[in-house]
């Protein structure tokens, strides 16, 4: 039988750890580099191994990717490759000058951190007085220029009942809108993720805003974090079908040393190699690699999920919320179906 061949078509590569924000919900606790980060040398010979992959999209994150001295370096080498850059960034040390180099390169994205509708939510949570101010000019710096600008929103307890007024904070600055819940990895402590009753309520503020607004106005999306086979509300993943969690199927995540794993937002337990000891495909076509969502079987399906008919399709949803909430993957208690039941919405 012929193994079944995956690309990796979107990569998240965290150019560095270094940050210039201090932001309660991080899941990599950024702020300072990481020991033993990338040399130049070894992230241009990266490139190409991300090419020999056949990846579309490198999505050159942090830390704050633009703090590293040679980002346009390495920029610009996976452009001359063919690839597709997008670019996230807390928005603080965007200014003019970094602009024209995102015009320059053709980025295919910059998205953008707002966590808050106030100075105070905002600044609170990412630690820094007056970067709610900077990162509405950086928005309106962008799309100015005409740069295609995502804003993400990260939700937890501390800011979840702003979202109304962020989306009107944010209209007419962007044209998409990404919002994700907040996990416990890092600094982000767990009795501060959302409930079950308010994460069906964030569902559902997508699902009515999509109502509201068609995709050239405000393109809202949940991150793979929401969505999960909902028999009332439609349409609120990134993906319009859930069919597992794609890391290490069709993303890929690596760190600024050099660490592979399917996703880079899952704990360091997933490390599957380095690019120090293996090669990028090395480690991607190792028929060991990512079993949790290449190989899954019934019987890694843990609690609501095991008893769950959507089981064998679905693999117990985002391998990142199931194993840092729960402390195991296949087990995503963030599901809209199972909290239905569990409301008595449906059975």
């Amino acid at each position: 039988m012929l193994r079944k061949k995956y690309i990796p078509h979107s990569v998240a590569w965290e150019l560095t750890l270094a940050c210039n924000m201090n932001c309660t919900h991080c899941g990599s606790s950024a702020g300072a580099t990481r020991p033993n980060e990338l040399t130049t040398k070894e992230a241009l010979d990266l490139c190409d191994q991300l090419h020999d992959l056949k990846v579309k999209n490198v999505n050159l994150t942090g830390g704050e990717p633009i703090l590293r001295k040679d980002w346009i370096q390495i920029a610009t080498k996976i452009r001359s490759l063919g690839m597709n850059i997008s670019i996230l960034s807390n928005g603080l040390a965007i200014d003019e000058t970094r602009v024209a180099l995102f015009k320059k390169l053709h980025i295919y994205a910059v998205a953008i951190s707002l966590d808050g509708a106030t100075p105070e939510t905002h600044d609170g949570i990412r630690g820094v007085k007056g970067s709610f101010k900077k990162c509405l000019e950086t928005l309106e710096l962008l799309y100015k220029n005409d740069l295609p600008v995502t804003v993400i929103t990260t939700v937890h307890k501390g800011n979840f009942e702003e979202l109304p007024k962020i989306k009107d904070l944010i209209l007419h600055k962007t044209r998409a809108w990404q919002i994700q819940i907040a996990v416990p990895i890092g600094r982000f402590p767990k009795e501060m993720m959302v409930s079950e009753k308010d994460f069906y309520a964030l569902a559902l503020f997508i699902a009515s805003t999509r109502k509201q607004y068609s995709p050239k106005k405000l393109a809202i999306m949940g991150a793979h974090s929401i969505g999960y086979h909902s028999q009332i509300i439609r349409n609120t993943s990134v993906s319009p079908v859930w069919k597992g969690c794609q890391a290490g199927i069709t993303v890929l995540g690596i760190q600024s040393d050099g660490s592979v794993k399917g996703c880079l937002s899952l704990p360091d337990t997933f490390i599957e190699g380095n690019i120090r000891t293996k090669k990028l495909s090395e480690i991607w076509n190792d028929p060991t690699s990512f079993s949790y969502s290449r190989h899954p079987c019934s019987s890694d399906l843990k609690n609501h999920c095991a008893r769950c008919k959507y089981g064998n399709t679905c693999h117990g949803g985002c391998t990142t919320v199931s194993s840092s909430s729960t402390g195991s993957p296949h087990t995503d208690p963030y599901c809209l179906y199972s909290i239905e039941k569990r409301l008595g919405i449906t059975r």
